[in-house]
């Protein structure tokens, strides 16, 4: 097991994104390029960080000072992060958690992104991915 948004975490998360074609080629087709940070909306500085280049995650880990700046800074509190990778999230409940702040981006136009579905349907999926992962909570 591996703890939420560990450098372990992380990684296993980059390989599940880049063998879903439905995130990873979906993203490829409109060049998506982004560094994605994640963490808690408690804490000034994320936990983990994601870079994907046309739409494959080429580098993940535990966020540091020296990462890039981020296009996308999802925050959310611990156990609605492990309710989601126990359970997922669909479309419908990604919308419920952002119009009651359970999912806040400090970074990110979450709304622009979901009136696209070529970024929403592979966005919705990712947080599918993180069923695949066996979670700790924290380090």
């Amino acid at each position: 097991m591996a703890a939420l948004f560990s450098a372990d975490w992380m990684n296993h998360l980059k390989d599940a994104w880049n063998a879903e074609p439905e995130v990873k080629d979906k993203l490829a087709e409109i060049n998506f390029d982004s560094v994605i940070y994640c963490g808690f909306k408690d804490e000034e500085n994320p936990r983990g960080v994601f870079v994907v280049e046309n739409g494959v995650c080429v580098r993940a880990g535990a966020w540091s000072e020296s990462d890039p700046p981020a296009n996308w800074d999802m925050r959310a509190d611990l156990k609605d992060w492990l309710k989601w990778v126990e359970k997922g999230i669909g479309m419908m409940g990604m919308g419920t958690a952002f119009a009651t702040g359970k999912l806040k981006f400090k970074v990110g136009d979450y709304k622009a992104m979901l009136k696209d579905p070529r970024m929403a349907n592979p966005f919705v999926k990712s947080f599918g991915l993180m069923q695949q992962i066996e979670t700790d909570e924290l380090a």
